[in-house]
C-alpha cells in the first residue's frame, strides 16, 4: 500500500467505520471509498484488518486497531485517524458482537461482554468523535438491530443492548443538533452475512422468507447504502431517526418459531 503522507485540503471528506474488517463494516467502507471518501477503518481484529486494508490499495484507506470498549483505545484511535487528514466528517458506529442464548443461560460475563462493545463503544466513539465533528458540522450512524425495536426469543443481552443504542440515538441527536451534527442509526433485519449463511438452518431461513415481506434477506451493501445517505447532505435535514433496512420484517410480529427449535 501507498504509504504517502496524505495532504488534505477543504474538501476532504473522512469517514470513521468501526468493525469494518468484515461484514456491514466492510460493505459500507467499499462504497464510501467509491464515493471518494477517505476511510479509516477500524477493528480490533488486526490481522483480518490489514488483509482488508491492503486489498483496497491507495492512500484514501487507513487501518486503525481498536477495542471500542477501551476508553483509551478509542481515545487513540480518534487521535490517529483526525491526524490522518485533519477532520472528521462521519462516524460509523458499526462494531458489534453477538451472544444467542436463553435468558436462564445469559451469563453475567455473556451480558457485559455484548453491552461492551455494542453499546459502551458507541458511547466512548461518539463522545470522542464530538470536537471534530464540531468543527466539520459532521454526521454519526449508529448501527443497531431489528431486535432493537422488538423483543424476539435467544436476544436478551443483543436485543437490549440495540435498543439502548436506538435511544441512546435520540439523546445525542437533542443534544448536538445545536452544533449541526446530525445523528441518526440503521436497523438492519435480517443480511445474507457469512455469518448467516453458515449458521442459519433451512428452517430458519424459511422462517425469515416467509415473515419478510419482501421474501427475502437482505445485502450488506443495501445496509452501506442506507448509512452513506445518511451520512451525506442528501439527508441535512434528518436527525435522531431509526431507519429500519429489514424488508418490512418489523411490521410482521414477534420472534420464528424457527428459532425456538
Amino acid at each position: 500500500m501507498n504509504k504517502t503522507a496524505l495532504r488534505t485540503n477543504d474538501q476532504t471528506k473522512m469517514v470513521i467505520v468501526t468493525g469494518a474488517a468484515r461484514g456491514i463494516g466492510l460493505a459500507t467502507s467499499d462504497l464510501f471509498i467509491s464515493e471518494g471518501w477517505h476511510v479509516a477503518m477500524v477493528d480490533r481484529d488486526s490481522e483480518e484488518l490489514d488483509k482488508v486494508v491492503e486489498e483496497r490499495e491507495g492512500n484514501t484507506v487507513k487501518a486503525i486497531v481498536c477495542d471500542v470498549s477501551e476508553p483509551e483505545s478509542v481515545a487513540k484511535m480518534m487521535f490517529v485517524a483526525n491526524a490522518w487528514t485533519g477532520s472528521v466528517t462521519a462516524l460509523v458506529n458499526n462494531a458489534g458482537v453477538a451472544d444467542f442464548e436463553p435468558i436462564e443461560e445469559t451469563s453475567f460475563d455473556s451480558w457485559r461482554a455484548v453491552m461492551a462493545t455494542n453499546l459502551d463503544g458507541v458511547f466512548l466513539c461518539s463522545q470522542a468523535s464530538i470536537p471534530h465533528l464540531k468543527k466539520s458540522s459532521g454526521a454519526i450512524i449508529n448501527i443497531a438491530s431489528i431486535s432493537g425495536l422488538r423483543a424476539s426469543t435467544l436476544r436478551t443481552a443483543y436485543g437490549t443492548s440495540k435498543a439502548a443504542v436506538i435511544h441512546l440515538t435520540q439523546q445525542q441527536a437533542a443534544e448536538l443538533g445545536e452544533y449541526n451534527i446530525r445523528v441518526n442509526c440503521v436497523a438492519p433485519g435480517p443480511v445474507r452475512t457469512k455469518l448467516a449463511v453458515a449458521v442459519h438452518t433451512p428452517d430458519i431461513v424459511d422462517a425469515y422468507h416467509e415473515a419478510i415481506p419482501l421474501n427475502r434477506y437482505g445485502t450488506e451493501t443495501e445496509i452501506a447504502e442506507t448509512i452513506f445517505f445518511l451520512a451525506s447532505n442528501k439527508s441535512s435535514y434528518i436527525t435522531g431517526q431509526c431507519i429500519s433496512v429489514d424488508g418490512g420484517f418489523e411490521t410482521t410480529g414477534v420472534g420464528l418459531l424457527a428459532l425456538r427449535k
